[in-house]
């Protein structure tokens, strides 16, 4: 008989992570009791806690999710009942190695770390994207990583899956999307696109809106770019038209530590397209993808060499479906709502088996 599982995320029902988990253990058969803010809002959690507490007797496990550094303490405090954290990502990555909220090693770092350090001790089990999140963890935590398990990013494949759409353009179309996060490398694409100038028929697409966006939005006007066009985010259903009728696709590019240590949706999200992606061709990556394979790996914050890779692909169009077709069978592999579904019962199990 499957586990009654006890879901508190730190963001709301709709967020991509915690939608994407809850989906994926309602397939596995799993009955989910959810707990989930309104919103983003910490002024939320008091009465998330509160309810988590009241809910969790009647499951058998509990699973804290995206932002749970903060919820996960006050709920192993209210349960004795298996608690896996989803951590998905760390708080000293974000805001200290992406964001530059605070100097490696300073009081406000450290605050930062101990959020993930406390989370990963009062769980039973700690879930990370790639083997080396794991290893910068450990060894920055100093701890074992005999309680951390890997779970490749995963897409909802129900909506994001291989479509032909229409194109709009008679030009070749290179696509990003994202939260212009530091690590994304916006303006090592935007630099691309201005070493692509002369090519007439190259058009980039770049959507959404994010910390680095007013930077970024100089930067384009700077170098007078008449080449790319600029949208708003846009819903997730949408987003997938807009990648089927891209010719191309790009992952990240930055120059922060934290691009070391993830993959990112959007990789996850070309793969599931079965799009030629482009992408920096970092140890995680290289985890699931192989250049000239799966994907076009090139050198983080070279913009030239982002350059060198799209003309290369859009001249050899043979290159370009060997990729897409590559990258769609280890996504098939490696990262549908199936195979997250269950790696998490894998774990879940496990759990309980430990219990017995």
């Amino acid at each position: 008989m499957k586990k009654k599982i006890l879901f508190v995320a730190g963001r709301e029902r709709s967020y991509s992570r915690t939608h994407i988990v809850h989906s994926a253990l309602e397939q596995q058969g799993y009955e989910i009791v959810g707990c989930y803010p309104p919103d983003r809002s910490f002024r939320h959690y008091p009465a998330l806690i509160w309810r988590a507490m009241r809910q969790s007797r009647q499951c058998d496990v509990v699973l804290v999710g995206f932002y749970g550094q903060i919820i996960l303490p006050w709920v192993r405090l209210l349960t004795r009942k298996p608690l896996l954290f989803d951590m998905y990502i760390t708080t000293l990555d974000t805001m200290v190695y992406d964001r530059g909220k605070a100097k490696p090693g300073s009081l406000k770092a450290r605050i930062y770390g101990w959020s993930d350090w406390l989370s990963y001790k009062m769980s039973d089990l700690a879930v990370l994207e790639t083997q080396a999140h794991i290893d910068f963890f450990c060894r920055t935590f100093a701890v074992p990583a005999s309680r951390m398990r890997r779970i490749f990013l995963a897409v909802d494949d129900r909506i994001i899956y291989p479509c032909s759409c229409p194109k709009d353009t008679d030009k070749f179309v290179v696509h990003f999307h994202g939260e212009y996060a530091p690590f994304h490398g916006i303006k090592y694409i935007l630099q691309a696109a201005h070493q692509l100038r002369d090519e007439r028929d190259i058009e980039f697409r770049i959507i959404g809106k994010g910390i680095t966006y007013a930077e970024d939005q100089q930067l384009a006007q700077k170098l007078q770019l008449t080449n790319v066009r600029f949208s708003d985010p846009v819903p997730y259903a949408e987003l997938a038209q807009r990648m089927a009728r891209a010719d191309l696709c790009l992952g990240i590019f930055g120059d922060n530590d934290r691009v070391l240590r993830v993959t990112t949706n959007k990789v996850v999200e070309a793969m599931a397209m079965a799009k030629p992606l482009i992408t920096a061709g970092n140890e995680p990556v290289q985890e699931l993808l192989t250049h000239g394979e799966s994907a076009y790996l090139i050198e983080r914050a070279n913009p030239q060499a982002l350059a060198e890779a799209i003309l290369e692909l859009k001249r050899n169009p043979v290159l370009r479906a060997h990729i897409a077709a590559g990258g769609y069978r280890v996504f098939q592999e490696h990262c549908t709502l199936q195979r997250l579904g269950e790696a998490f019962a894998n774990i879940i199990e496990e759990m309980c088996g430990n219990e017995s």
